[in-house]
């Protein structure tokens, strides 16, 4: 079992740990209902450090991130953050990730339970004008996230942090410590991601933390609050037997590019949709579980990817794939939940409306 460079914070703080990924992470501290309507409101820190981390660069990086990936990574300037994914020629999802342009290089950052998959497909596919180095071990990574988190870090830094718009990222320092800022997030509040050098991040932890205006949040709530903005999570929404189309990955997925690992897959899922992954709120007291069985006009129609009970909207709600034509806005649903019918409503997303990320 793991421990990231946080651990005895977590210890010194009670919080309740769990094997995550094979890290021991935080679920929780003070509860899950108070952190997530702390970040809400007002401001969560979570340790992400388990998040794996990989450098690309050389001459041929750019081209060659364009080939891996579905998104256009030609559009990027540097200073730039981009959603992705990567898809074998199948279509089906071997990860989504993020890439920051950076002046000499691209940091990809991945799901810690895909790492050893990505760096291999990577590897499969490097030229020999591009460099790929893995950077995860050394690598610490902090989430602040919430309304008041521009407030709050611009007390612990000199940057302007207003210079940070949404998905863009800054080089700069904290308590002396070079860091990379970026906006990002997994919240749908507005936020920041904080990459340092492992043996720096437990310092910079304490620094935001001496501020007294946040509170230290698990990965029970970061589910919650990714689950209420309809955030897809690899291993429950994606994964390799789905693809970007039906997953509602198609603003990600730039069929125009001339030639990317899994296009032609693509473009027929795009042709011939099958199924597609649809949010949904419960009309009744009840919580949607993943594996939970779909209904429409008494026929089998789906199944639930992920579901919670909803801490802002104190409803269940839940995602799950159904027969494409049967995914629409205001159409009703029944779900099988311990062989009880239970009725729900197929929403827009996302649940929560009125998140502050782009602020």
């Amino acid at each position: 079992m793991m421990q990231t460079p946080l651990y005895q914070k977590h210890i010194i703080l009670n919080a309740r740990m769990v094997d995550f990924t094979g890290y021991q992470m935080p679920i929780q501290y003070s509860g899950i209902i108070q952190e997530h309507l702390a970040v809400r409101n007002s401001c969560g820190i979570f340790d992400i450090c388990h998040m794996g981390e990989l450098i690309v660069r050389g001459v041929g990086a750019e081209d060659f991130l364009n080939y891996i990936t579905v998104n256009d990574v030609k559009s990027m300037s540097v200073g730039d953050a981009q959603y992705s994914a990567m898809c074998y020629e199948n279509g089906g999802i071997i990860d989504d990730i993020l890439i920051y342009k950076y002046a000499d290089k691209y940091m990809l950052v991945v799901n810690s339970s895909n790492l050893e998959k990505d760096f291999s497909w990577l590897k499969k596919y490097k030229r020999d004008d591009v460099e790929l180095i893995d950077i995860s071990a050394e690598t610490g990574l902090i989430a602040l996230q919430g309304p008041d988190s521009r407030n709050i870090l611009q007390k612990c830094v000199e940057l302007d942090l207003t210079d940070i718009p949404f998905y863009t990222f800054i080089e700069s320092n904290i308590g002396g410590f070079n860091a990379t800022f970026a906006r990002t997030g997994y919240t749908g509040e507005l936020g920041f991601e904080i990459y340092a050098d492992k043996d720096d991040i437990g310092q910079i932890w304490d620094i935001i933390m001496d501020t007294g205006d946040v509170i230290p949040c698990g990965l029970a709530c970061r589910d919650t609050l990714r689950m209420e903005m309809k955030f897809c999570l690899y291993g429950n929404d994606i994964d390799d037997a789905t693809n970007p189309i039906e997953a509602g990955l198609g603003w990600i997925t730039k069929l125009n590019k001339d030639k990317f690992i899994g296009k032609k897959s693509l473009l027929l899922a795009k042709e011939n949709r099958i199924r597609h992954l649809t949010a949904f709120k419960m009309d009744e007291r009840a919580v949607p579980r993943k594996g939970y069985s779909i209904y429409a006009d008494g026929n089998k129609v789906g199944k639930v990817t992920s579901g919670t009970q909803s801490p802002s909207l104190q409803k269940g709600i839940g995602l799950g794939y159904v027969q494409f034509g049967k995914h629409k806005v205001g159409m009703e649903l029944d779900l099988d939940i311990r062989g009880i019918m239970k009725k729900a409503t197929i929403i827009k997303p996302p649940f929560y409306k009125n998140g502050s990320a782009q602020l």
